[in-house]
Formats: C-alpha cells, sequence, structure tokens
C-alpha cells in the first residue's frame, strides 16, 4: 500500500499534513489518531456544534492542532496540506432534524470551502457522503450504480439532499479543476466516541440498557440495517485515501439484521432487565440498508472485519465509562 511520506530535499521522509473538517466528531476523532499514530501532522476544524473537545484531548500534546471554526465560513490555513477529509456535518437524525439549515449549508457551502481549500492547496480531497443517499431504497443491497429513492422536502431530505449536493460538488471539482477527490459512502457505524444522546440505534439501545430503562425499537423492529465498527471503516477510509479511485464507494459491514435483533443482542450482552418497547416509525425511515461492497473489496482489498459481538462489547464498555463519569 502506497506510504503516507513525501521525501524533502535532503531525502529525509516528512510526515504528510492531513486537514480533518468535523474532527472532533466520532469518526472525525478516530481518524485524528490513524494519523498521528502513523506519525503524520493534524489539523482539526470543528465549531463543536455536535463534535467534543472530549473527543480530541488526548491528542494536544502529538502534532495536532485544533482550529474552532464553521467551514461555511472562509476557510484560511497558512500550512502546506497534503489531504484534506470533509467530516463535518451533523449525521444523526436527532441532529439534522434539530439543525436542518446547518445540516444544508455545511454539505454545500462547507463542502464548497473545503473544495476551494482542496484545489489551492493541491491536496486530495476526500468526501464524507453517507448511506442515506439511497434514501428509501428499493434496490436491494445497494450498489454505487443506484440512484436512490429520496424525499427532497421529507424531514430527512436535509441531511439527504446536502450530502446528494456535496456529491456532485465533489465531482465536479475532479472534472473541471482536476482535484483529486474521493467519495466513502458510509454505512451504519458504531464505536467509542459516540454520543450518549445520538439519538442511533447503537448507542441509545446501549445507553437504555445500562440504565435499565424501557428500550425503545421504532416501528416493529423488522427495518434492517448493517453494522461497521468504527477501526475497520477508519481502515477503508484510508484505503480509499490511498487509492486511484475518484467515484463514490460503499464502506460499511454487509451483515444484515433486524433493529428488533439488534436491540435484544445489546439487552443480552449489558445483562439488562430492560423491556423492549415499540414506537411509531419515523417519517421516511429507511426499511433495509445494506452495502454491496464488491468495490471496495475489488479495488481496496478491503472488507470489514471485526464482529458485532466483538465491536458492541468495546462500544458497551466505553458506554459504561462514560456514564459513570456523568454519575
Amino acid at each position: 500500500m502506497m506510504q503516507l511520506h513525501k521525501i524533502s530535499r535532503k531525502g529525509k521522509k516528512m510526515p504528510k499534513k492531513v486537514l480533518i473538517t468535523g474532527g472532533a466528531g466520532f469518526i472525525g476523532s478516530n481518524l485524528a489518531d490513524y494519523f498521528l499514530d502513523r506519525g503524520h501532522s493534524v489539523i482539526c476544524i470543528d465549531n463543536l456544534i455536535t463534535g467534543s473537545i472530549s473527543n480530541i484531548a488526548g491528542l494536544t500534546d502529538r502534532d495536532f492542532r485544533f482550529i474552532n471554526l464553521d467551514v461555511t465560513n472562509y476557510i484560511y490555513i497558512d500550512d502546506e496540506i497534503d489531504y484534506i477529509l470533509h467530516f463535518a456535518s451533523p449525521a444523526s437524525p436527532i441532529d439534522y432534524l434539530e439543525l436542518p439549515i446547518q445540516t444544508l449549508k455545511v454539505g454545500s457551502l462547507g463542502t464548497h470551502k473545503a473544495l476551494g481549500l482542496a484545489k489551492a492547496k493541491k491536496a486530495t480531497f476526500l468526501l464524507a457522503s453517507t448511506s442515506e443517499i439511497y434514501g428509501d431504497p428499493l434496490v436491494h443491497p445497494q450498489k454505487e450504480d443506484y440512484w436512490g429513492n429520496v424525499n427532497p422536502v421529507g424531514p430527512r431530505g436535509v441531511y439527504d439532499e446536502a450530502k446528494r449536493f456535496a456529491e456532485a460538488l465533489t465531482m465536479a471539482y475532479f472534472r473541471y479543476h482536476g482535484v483529486d477527490t474521493k467519495i466513502a459512502r458510509i454505512f451504519n457505524t458504531y464505536g467509542p466516541r459516540m454520543r450518549l444522546n445520538d439519538g442511533r440505534a447503537i448507542p441509545t439501545f446501549i445507553s437504555q440498557a445500562l440504565k435499565n430503562e424501557d428500550m425503545t425499537v421504532y416501528g416493529d423492529g423488522n427495518q434492517t440495517r448493517s453494522f461497521c465498527y468504527i477501526d475497520d471503516l477508519v481502515e477503508g477510509i484510508y484505503r480509499l485515501l490511498m487509492s486511484g479511485v475518484n467515484e463514490p464507494v460503499n464502506l460499511g459491514n454487509p451483515h444484515e439484521m433486524t433493529v428488533f435483533a439488534l436491540a435484544e443482542t445489546i439487552k443480552d450482552l449489558t445483562g439488562s432487565s430492560s423491556k423492549i418497547v415499540n414506537k411509531p416509525l419515523p417519517e421516511d425511515d429507511p426499511k433495509v440498508r445494506q452495502p454491496d461492497i464488491s468495490k471496495a473489496q475489488k479495488h481496496l482489498g478491503w472488507k470489514a472485519n471485526v464482529s458485532l459481538k466483538e465491536g458492541l462489547e468495546k462500544t458497551i464498555e466505553y458506554f459504561r465509562k462514560k456514564l459513570f463519569e456523568s454519575l
């Protein structure tokens, strides 16, 4: 695999500089760890609307810099930048339903500013896109050539369409300006550094189970999802960044299960006495979600390796500590 180094005039290997927007978020902070562990310099931009300083608190004694900035504004970075990973955006339904305008702005204006910086710095650009591109899919599993079934004026449309626009803008910069761009369509991902009140299925179920509260399943619980552990996803993102692939690539774990089965699994792993209860299904909630990762396997040599049980056990332990700290 290509190594993340450049050669100075004296022949000494120099670390690459990586800029991560949304770098204080769940995925962004794990990416920062990944690059720092490999000896590279990381700049994190975040306005902390959904990110957290606690996610990056352990990085400040390394080659790491944090800039509190809204990426929908002008971005000025004096340093040379080799890679820009654009992860700034609310990403859970509870966030983008509460922050609809901010979600649309970061997907449009924020992506434009980040791509402009990539063009100016001659940096490789990676967009964090999403499986929500496919909406409530009529094709299963979902392949990259499927255009999706999205309601543009529904409550989830602010996120779906922001990411669809971001993909179109990214490809325009690739075709028109020649920027080396990558697009990662990220499916459900979980792991340490998710927020307790994130609103997505796994953190919600774990928090409820650890508190022995009712575990809320929306609808009949037969809707399906596929869950990828954060370490697997970060490796996939790195491989995509280093690849010659410029079209969108699905990154996720194709192991599909019902939401109800997920709740039962988490209840068993936590030893919880919680009851599983049903609530009405939100509008436009996808009935199925499963990535076809044949493109990632072929071009990146990547697949998810961490089992659901192993990943959940690590995530549950992280949440136990966070809950204990909050008491």
